[in-house]
């Protein structure tokens, strides 16, 4: 230690030793470590006033006519940035294949962060018809008070979105594949209506395509590679894998990086550190390999499920019988070009009226929280263990139920996201149910 600072130190009481230590002791060299320390600092000190502006005049001003010269960024305060968030933006964006990436306290916090710096008063949304649950709330509850509206329609059949643009339309919203239904929607074809209709725009006209990509993960689908826009995740679902921390993200193109950054500052839905260090260095490194084995259990418990009489139909993006099998093949598809459906199952329980469908799928997923060893009731998805829960009275409840079936959620309906365990235990805790609840 220098002997004037030791000398200096040395000047004040054991409980100024306690509060600050040697927090600036050269003995910390983060470049080195093989994974990256968490950062667990709220706010960060600064040598010099003329810093501390400095550091406030590069946050989101990413500006050609603004010359950084700072050696690495200067951190403030853990809600403007800080390094965990930092290196796993940038790795979400590789991920994806967009130019930037903004992480969030929660995917809700990620969707709400893109819609507002894309929309404003007066501003029209066009978002599918089938939606999650606490999505649809954020539209229908909030976005009204805002004097944003939304439309909801069938974004399957592009005719009907082409009809339902107008000059107020500023975003198409979608989910793919749709939570819960597996239902695939066409990216390539909604990007390029939109290209088609923004060449008659202005800038500040024009409409951009939002499309989250939860159930798919970048690793079976990347849509700004298909002319999407803007990408938003859950980085509480398979991304982090584990379901211990609950985040959210938003990709997109470099001029939204800024905006992003300050509605994230403003609006203060800021991903801990401590959320961002097991996404960054055990989530998203593990991805691919989870995602494989979850796939190859995915396709024989749909198999498995598509022969069952108590059910009345089976999605899954893998089967051959998939009825938009074609469209999966083209547009999920892994790193190295090969078909990669996903880990997520929908079933419908067989019933003579939706009353009695709805009956038996409670009746079978109650079954199932009691007895089974390998299938968990919870919601969320993504996660290394069996998850089953019923969307219509659970995940998606926030939609009334008369409106339920109008936007082709099933009474009956049972969403299924697979864990790492092996085929055959799933098998044996779905069989068992089956056989318990005839």
């Amino acid at each position: 230690m220098d002997s004037k600072k030791e000398e200096k130190e040395n000047g004040y009481s054991s409980e100024a030793h306690l509060i600050y230590g040697r927090m600036d002791d050269p003995k910390w060299d983060y470049s080195h470590h093989l994974l990256p320390p968490i950062s667990s600092s709220a706010t960060y000190r600064l040598d010099s006033t003329s810093r501390g502006a400095q550091g406030f005049a590069e946050f989101a001003h990413s500006s050609d006519e603004l010359t950084v010269t700072s050696k690495a960024p200067i951190y403030i305060y853990d809600r403007l940035g800080e390094p965990n968030k930092d290196m796993l933006e940038e790795n979400l964006a590789f991920a994806e294949s967009g130019d930037i990436a903004v992480s969030f306290s929660s995917g809700m916090a990620a969707v709400s962060g893109v819609l507002g710096i894309l929309t404003g008063a007066g501003s029209e949304i066009l978002a599918h018809k089938t939606l999650y649950g606490c999505t649809y709330s954020l539209l229908t509850n909030w976005y009204p008070r805002l004097k944003i509206n939304t439309k909801f329609i069938d974004f399957i059949d592009i005719n009907e979105v082409r009809r339902s643009i107008t000059r107020a339309t500023r975003v198409l919203y979608v989910e793919s594949p749709v939570n819960p239904t597996l239902r695939l929607i066409d990216l390539r074809a909604i990007a390029e209506l939109a290209a088609s209709i923004n060449r008659t725009r202005s800038a500040q006209d024009r409409i951009y395509t939002v499309v989250d990509s939860t159930f798919a993960t970048p690793f079976c689908q990347r849509p700004i590679t298909l002319g999407i826009d803007f990408v938003v995740h859950s980085l509480t679902k398979a991304i982090g894998g584990f379901g211990t921390d609950i985040g959210g993200v938003v990709i997109g193109p470099k001029w939204s990086h800024d905006m992003l950054m300050l509605y994230r500052k403003d609006f203060g839905g800021v991903l801990s550190p401590k959320s961002a260090w097991p996404v960054l260095v055990q989530g998203l490194p593990s991805l691919a390999v989870r995602m494989r084995q979850m796939q190859q259990t995915a396709m024989r418990v749909a198999e498995f499920l598509s022969t069952r009489r108590e059910i009345e139909c089976t999605r899954y993006p893998g089967l051959p019988a998939f009825n938009q099998a074609a469209l999966a093949r083209t547009q999920m598809v892994d790193y190295d070009g090969n078909f990669a459906p996903g880990s997520m199952i929908y079933f419908v329980m067989r019933g003579e009226t939706p009353a009695e469908a709805l009956t038996k799928a409670e009746r079978f997923i109650n079954h199932i929280a009691q007895n089974a060893y390998c299938i968990t009731l919870a919601v969320s998805l993504g996660n290394i263990r069996t998850l089953i829960e019923h969307p219509g009275s659970m995940t998606h409840s926030a939609i009334p139920v008369e409106e339920q079936t109008a936007k082709g959620l099933d009474p009956g309906g049972v969403r299924l996201a697979i864990g790492l365990e092996k085929p055959e235990d799933i098998i044996k805790d779905l069989s068992f149910s089956f056989d318990g609840t005839r």
